[in-house]
């Protein structure tokens, strides 16, 4: 079972899914749909098989299959999996089936459908390579391509600055990765010096003994395409234009998984290439991450529009996860890689409930909304469920993590720590101000429709009646669709909220190996 090419395959299939749904004649728009839909089905076997086959006590990368692709330079089509990257094809397995079923009734006025789905079969094999390569030329070609797809998904089937917003997301990470391309090509010339022939292949690159000065130019490198994707403040901005604009399905991908490439980075590459380098420049990085925790939370409580609130509360999670990387512990980059995970569970959720609202009422604005969970009980407790797991209460998968994090990170960062604590009463704030304002109160905005009322006559007769209007508040609530996408993330939210354990005993044997890599134990 282990000799099975599992995440070559896990790759090829949705690229392959992508080129049959884009080959479909025009007006079979349905039957892409199920083709992607199925595909992504695949997928997600195809994870669960290959957790299945994967030995948490065993060598550290598993699975790994290696195909030579351009030989001159040492580049080859090398995969592989440890327990980091594990949980994010799984991730990405659970994610993608339940964005295709949210963006299922999905239109836009002169635009097919059919060429979403192809793009969002795509992005996920691009998504797949992105996480699973161990050779660092190829993950820089999954970090660059998986671009392309995104770019389209938000500029051709986004809102109305959808263009601007595209263009924005396209050209902060493309900078990023050109930084990154530098660095990688200094790594190939470390590496020849040091070996008498360069090579991109992760192992043999982290056995390099690099001088600090030269790690540094390298950390630098891939920290800024790192910190872009992410992002942290100050390389934050684009994301909540992007966030804002992009349909629900790609919003939900966009800070569910590709967001998380950039932490990813941090962990599997930063850290164990540089780290003399990640040392020196971890104080620099703390004060990044926790100015983003507390001003993205500060950001999140002024905004109007519902998606740019939800892009927002991202920012200030990722704050999270680089601090508890650039803590060097155990057990804090052991809950930032669980949080990762949970982030996308949560802040998935909450993005296609968001969505499921502005499709009922035509508008992100939170002032348009008010008296929801009167009429549509059911998407006001998934509404609440996905914001209680977003601040991280207790019973919610969310909160296991930022545990970890902050009992991780108190050990060896005791003050960023402490200041970052603040981030957890403003998200209790942001969050929970949403849910009231949308869901209780009065009924208002665009979820309110005229009606005529019969009214009694002026003059007191029996008989004459008037009609004036009345404003009555008509909102559906959740069908059998909308609860079919919503329901695995509900169950993992609180599944992993009561029993974490089987992603920890996968994360935590590469975490322990990563902080190896740093050069020492715990502090």
């Amino acid at each position: 079972m282990s000799d099975f090419p599992w995440l070559l395959t896990m790759v090829a299939v949705p690229a392959v899914g992508a080129a049959v749904v884009a080959a479909l004649p025009r007006g079979r728009e349905l039957l892409a749909k199920q083709i992607a839909l199925g595909v992504s089905l695949v997928v997600l076997l195809l994870a669960v098989l290959t957790a299945v086959a994967f030995d948490s006590g065993g060598d550290r990368f598993q699975l790994t299959t290696s195909v030579s692709w351009i030989s001159d330079f040492g580049v080859s089509l090398a995969f592989g999996v440890d327990g980091i990257a594990l949980v994010m094809l799984l991730l990405i397995g659970v994610l993608v089936p339940v964005v295709i079923g949210a963006s299922w009734r999905d239109e836009v006025p002169g635009r097919s459908m059919k060429a979403y789905f192809a793009w969002l079969l795509l992005l996920e094999s691009m998504m797949v390579g992105v996480f699973a390569a161990t050779d660092i030329f190829l993950f820089y070609v999954f970090f660059e391509a998986m671009l392309v797809p995104m770019y389209f998904i938000i500029g051709s089937f986004g809102g109305p600055r959808r263009q601007y917003a595209a263009v924005k997301f396209f050209l902060y990470s493309l900078v990023g990765g050109l930084i990154m391309l530098a660095a990688v090509i200094g790594l190939f010339v470390v590496s020849n010096s040091e070996l008498g022939e360069g090579t991109f292949a992760f192992d043999a690159l982290r056995q390099l003994d690099i001088t600090p000065g030269v790690q540094k130019l390298l950390f630098l490198g891939f920290f800024v395409a790192f910190a872009i994707k992410a992002p942290l403040v100050p390389f934050h901005t684009w994301l909540p234009d992007a966030g804002a604009e992009a349909p629900i399905g790609g919003a939900v991908l966009l800070v569910g998984v590709l967001d998380k490439v950039g932490t990813f980075g941090f962990l599997r590459y930063c850290l164990p290439l540089f780290p003399d380098a990640s040392r020196v420049f971890a104080p620099w990085v703390l004060v990044l991450a926790v100015a983003g925790i507390l001003y993205a939370a500060l950001l999140a409580m002024g905004q109007s529009d519902m998606k740019r609130l939800v892009a927002y509360t991202s920012i200030s999670h990722f704050g999270f996860i680089a601090l508890g990387i650039f803590a060097f512990t155990t057990e804090g980059a052991t809950g930032a890689v669980l949080y990762m995970v949970n982030h996308g569970i949560a802040t998935g959720l909450l993005f296609i409930v968001v969505g499921m609202l502005i499709a009922r009422g035509g508008s992100r604005q939170i002032r348009d909304y008010g008296g929801v969970a009167a009429k549509a009980p059911v998407l006001a407790g998934v509404f609440l469920l996905a914001g209680l797991a977003s601040l991280a209460l207790p019973g919610t998968n969310s909160f296991v993590s930022e545990f970890l994090v902050l009992i991780g990170s108190f050990a060896s960062q005791p003050v960023f720590t402490i200041i970052a604590t603040t981030g957890m009463i403003l998200a209790a704030l942001y969050i929970l101000l949403l849910y009231q304002r949308t869901m209780h109160g009065p009924p208002a905005g665009v979820l309110m429709v005229e009606e005529s009322a019969p009214q009694a006559s002026e003059d007191g007769g029996s008989t004459a009646v008037l009609t004036a209007p009345r404003r009555t508040l008509r909102v559906l609530d959740l069908d059998r669709r909308e609860l079919a996408v919503v329901t695995p993330l509900v169950a993992l939210i609180i599944l992993l909220g009561v029993y974490p354990q089987p992603l920890l005993n996968l994360i935590e044997p590469a975490v322990s190996a990563t902080m190896s890599d740093l050069g020492g134990s715990d502090r």
